[in-house]
């Protein structure tokens, strides 16, 4: 695993611990949705670790199953999310993290990663523009 930045807490709180149903694979689904307008950002992955990290600092850290490694949100493209509340659901299988996005929070340069609509035919249609070129985000 990886290593926490220097004088943040590894461990979580003993209630979250307890509420979080993490899987086989030690990791819950988290959906990132900006907390004053409501709108979902993105869904991804945390463990243990990457949730310790982030309500230690604030800023929003994930678990990349494509890396096998921490991602911490905007540390190539400087698309940062801070943490503004964390909720649990019922089940304790998705947490819902309501975040304040500074900039697109979708490798596409999209400010949603959910930036596609299913039309009655079931066709695709790109209901958001890139508003930030990837390239330039991530160096590609």
């Amino acid at each position: 695993m990886s290593e926490l930045p220097q004088d943040l807490p590894q461990d979580l709180p003993q209630d979250l611990d307890e509420a979080v149903a993490f899987d086989d694979k030690g990791l819950v689904c988290a959906v990132a949705q900006q907390h004053d307008s409501g709108e979902v950002l993105m869904v991804a992955w945390m463990n243990r670790e990457a949730l310790a990290e982030t309500l230690a600092s604030g800023q929003v850290c994930y678990w990349s199953r494509s890396r096998g490694k921490l991602w911490r949100k905007g540390e190539t493209s400087g698309q940062t999310q801070k943490l503004v509340e964390l909720r649990v659901d019922c089940d304790g299988d998705t947490l819902l993290l309501r975040v304040d996005q500074k900039g697109v929070a979708c490798h596409t340069g999209r400010r949603s990663c959910f930036y596609r609509a299913v039309a009655a035919d079931g066709s695709l249609t790109e209901v958001l523009p890139v508003t930030a070129d990837p390239n330039e985000l991530y160096g590609a």
